[in-house]
């Protein structure tokens, strides 16, 4: 492994003394001459046609600027972008019909927010309501009521993929294990919620937008098709951002409002949510899903084939489309050795919120009912369940590893990673004190998960559900110059959304340049002048900004090192750079610092070789390392998601059986996400993404009635882990180095959610073993599991 210098480092995040200081700028910040503030009303209705509404009231009350509904916003906008081709069209005002209760009907631009939310409270809206359809199941059936007039039922989506020797692997089995599983749908609920700022101009056409979406560059121009502007005249600028956890790419419907308010009102419009806006109406809502699943086991433990049905309860509109399930088709099959899968999918519509994209998306689900499986065959074979995982490990001498879908698995030493967990937990010792638990009544369990973290999407996982080809290209891009003054900048085209990216570019420069990282200063810059950046999302910006930083650096010594030589009198090539500059290797005394290098570079043109054009300044796009194309018939979807790492999580749990109270006594976790670039940084990822993995697992779940009503509209209802129930996570790290990537580094910002979920299902089952309890629906909250625990003490009853 190659000696660093600041790459795997604990070097304190760059973006701390503002954001711990109060000194960030969010979007609530954003102060502009004349701004209006937005209120929207929504609907109480879960299904319904609107006949009538009176604005009246709204529109006549002093310091209210604007009032728009849906018939305003089909005027104003054109449908809000979703990722699929199905006709389900979404404005962001309902027209004409209600689809679940929380849809915006209306929206108030005016002089402060109280005003705003007064106004909308006085418009009067008449409803006929419609028979309303919550369950998936149901929505599917001939005569249920249709979500969308215009589809022929609510069934919008419906595909079966194979992959490999599907039916050979399950003749070939000795037993096939089936279980039917429930994975409810969460919300991200990050600490700020959406929002958007919008100022337009009419004279020029123009439209400037602070918001704190996270794809500025990428998706750019389908805000400017929402918001009808040329993509020319909208200029959306980059915020430091209170957590996303993936519920913030496009923000559609917070930008359409405050947009479509700023033309009405002739005034910028603030418009940010409130906490029942972000629970009930958000983007953030988690995959919904019901599974079939069955793992075809060969007598030995062997596993041999696999079948995934899924059916996934969209809600009302089709915002990302089906692509939550290209995650999980990334790794279907996991850790293990499975020669062929198959894989169907049926997307529902139904009277709820639309689904978005909460960390993990799609691939937390996936890891939980394979994971189930597998404890479930270990089981019913009778097999200890960490022999069963070793047993079906792909070996480390087999990577890069081609999974039957066609993804790449690009490295790994799974057994490793398992071992270290068993010994970091004390494996035995925990047996030893799970029975003497048992023998005083208590019932304690040791989960087990070994499962997969994709990282680093590629745009050809988009490709599985049409026939036509898709984009090829998810683009990442950093600017690098050394100033005259000798100071490195670097600019970023995606916004700081949460994590550590000025941390990252900032190792990456000093890497490169041997400088201390403290001394880099990273900016951002808005859509209207950024090169091509897909932004955050899948765990790639440490792969895909390290790639960038590299590929810029490489550049810009090029042209340091001519300049370095002609002051020096020697070769470019025999220019080295270190902390104090630049230098002729083995003669270290002949030197020139960076101070000088860019002063001579930007005033003094005559010093330079001749015909060099003055400044220091490289920009460089980075795109994804390693893509394959998939097949015309889609038997193989290539290589899509090939930055595979990998986790082992052992929590130790406690259940109190009459009351369904889970504890965490412990938890340890062993990730593999490649080269490290920042420990710290990634021990805080795991604990984070474990936390809100917990919170899946325990608390959290959005509620709905069977008449459509939300039941978690607040924090009241809706339930998130605090320090009280999260217990301190012991980490440990596995490093084996992608072959791909610069560096060798992986992402690794979800595997902590992905993983945990299905860790602690496995530890509950295990502490309810004795009762014969069986875990097959998250979350696993207190009266779900009092209910299976009296179910199982009362078997005939």
């Amino acid at each position: 492994m190659a000696t660093r210098t600041w790459i795997g480092k604990d070097v304190p995040r760059l973006e701390d003394p503002r954001l711990l200081t109060g000194r960030a700028t969010y979007t609530d910040d954003v102060r502009l001459p004349g701004m209006a503030h937005a209120a929207v009303l929504r609907s109480p209705q879960a299904h319904a046609r609107i006949v009538r509404i009176d604005t009246s009231r709204a529109r006549a009350l002093p310091g209210v600027f604007a009032v728009i509904t849906g018939e305003d916003a089909k005027e104003l906008s054109n449908p809000l972008p979703a990722f699929c081709a199905e006709p389900v069209v979404e404005y962001a005002l309902a027209v004409d019909k209600v689809r679940y209760a929380g849809e915006a009907v209306a929206a108030v631009a005016a002089v402060d927010r109280y005003t705003a939310e007064d106004a909308a409270g006085s418009i009067d809206v008449e409803y006929a309501p419609l028979p309303v359809v919550t369950d998936p199941l149901e929505a599917m059936k001939p005569g249920a009521p249709r979500v969308h007039d215009n589809l022929p039922s609510n069934l919008v989506f419906e595909k079966t993929m194979s992959f490999g020797d599907v039916a050979g692997g399950f003749a070939r089995a000795d037993r096939v294990i089936r279980r039917r599983l429930r994975w409810h749908r969460a919300s991200a609920q990050p600490l700020e919620t959406a929002g958007a700022v919008c100022r337009f101009n009419p004279a020029s056409g123009r439209m400037d937008v602070w918001s704190n979406t996270n794809m500025i560059n990428y998706v750019g121009w389908l805000v400017a098709s929402t918001l009808k502007v040329a993509p020319s005249k909208l200029s959306l600028n980059p915020m430091d951002v209170g957590g996303s956890f993936g519920s913030k790419h496009v923000l559609g419907k917070v930008i359409a409002i405050a947009g479509m308010l700023a033309r009405r009102a002739g005034r910028p419009v603030k418009f940010m949510e409130d906490r029942v806006d972000n629970l009930i109406a958000c983007e953030n809502l988690a995959c919904d899903r019901d599974y079939d699943v069955e793992l075809a086991v060969a007598a030995d433990g062997t596993f041999t084939g696999l079948r995934i049905k899924v059916v996934d309860d969209y809600g009302a509109y089709f915002q990302f489309g089906h692509g939550t399930h290209g995650n999980a088709l990334a790794q279907a099959t996991g850790p293990y050795r499975i020669p062929g899968f198959e894989y169907t999918v049926q997307c529902v519509l139904t009277n709820k919120c639309q689904q978005g994209v909460f960390r993990g998306a799609g691939s937390d689900a996936n890891n939980f009912a394979l994971e189930r499986l597998v404890d479930a065959a270990a089981q019913e074979l009778g097999l200890d369940r960490v022999e069963i995982r070793r047993r079906n490990f792909i070996r480390p001498d087999a990577f890069p590893f081609k999974m039957p879908a066609g993804n790449v698995y690009d490295s790994g030493n799974y057994p490793k990673v398992l071992d270290q967990a068993l010994t970091m937990a004390g494996w035995d010792d925990l047996r030893k004190m799970q029975d003497e638990a048992r023998a005083q009544g208590r019932l304690v369990g040791i989960g087990l998960a070994t499962a997969q973290q994709r990282s680093v999407y590629g745009p050809t996982e988009f490709w599985f559900w049409y026939d036509a080809p898709g984009l090829t290209s998810v683009p990442e891009s950093v600017g690098l110059s050394l100033g005259p003054t000798g100071e490195f900048i670097v600019t970023m085209f995606s916004p700081f959304w949460g994590n550590s990216p000025e941390t990252v570019v900032a190792q990456s420069v000093a890497e490169e340049f041997g400088i201390d990282p403290g001394t880099v200063t990273v900016t951002y810059e808005d859509s209207l002048h950024g090169l091509p950046s897909a932004g955050p999302g899948g765990s790639r910006m440490t792969v895909m900004l390290t790639g960038a930083v590299a590929g810029a650096a490489r550049k810009l010594k090029a042209k340091m090192a001519r300049i370095a030589a002609h002051l020096l009198e020697a070769a470019p090539e025999d220019i080295v750079f270190a902390a104090d500059g630049a230098s002729v290797r083995g003669a270290p005394d002949k030197a020139v610092g960076y101070a000088d290098l860019g002063l001579k570079a930007y005033w003094f043109k005559l010093d330079l070789p001749a015909g060099m054009e003055s400044g220091l300044e490289a920009r460089h796009t980075y795109d994804h390392p390693y893509l394959t194309m998939p097949s015309a018939d889609r038997k193989d979807l290539g290589a899509f998601y090939p930055m595979m790492g990998h986790g082992a999580h052992i929590p130790v749990v406690e259940v109190n059986p009459e009351t369904g109270l889970v504890r965490i006594l412990r938890y340890v976790a062993v990730h593999d996400v490649g080269t490290i670039v920042n420990p710290r940084s990634l021990r805080g990822q795991i604990a984070g993404g474990i936390a809100q993995g917990i919170g899946m697992a325990l608390y959290e779940q959005c509620l709905y009635d069977a008449g459509g009503q939300p039941l978690t509209a607040s924090f009241m209802d809706y339930l998130l882990p605090t320090a009280q129930e999260v217990p301190r996570i012991e980490i440990g790290h596995v490093e084996t180095p992608s072959p791909f990537t610069e560096y060798g580094v992986k992402g690794g910002g979800e595997g902590g959610r992905m993983i945990a979920p299905a860790a602690l299902a496995s530890a509950v089952e295990d502490a309810l073993a004795p009762l014969g309890v069986r875990i097959d629906e998250l979350p696993m909250t207190p009266e779900r599991l009092a209910t299976l625990v009296e179910a199982a003490r009362s078997p005939g009853r």
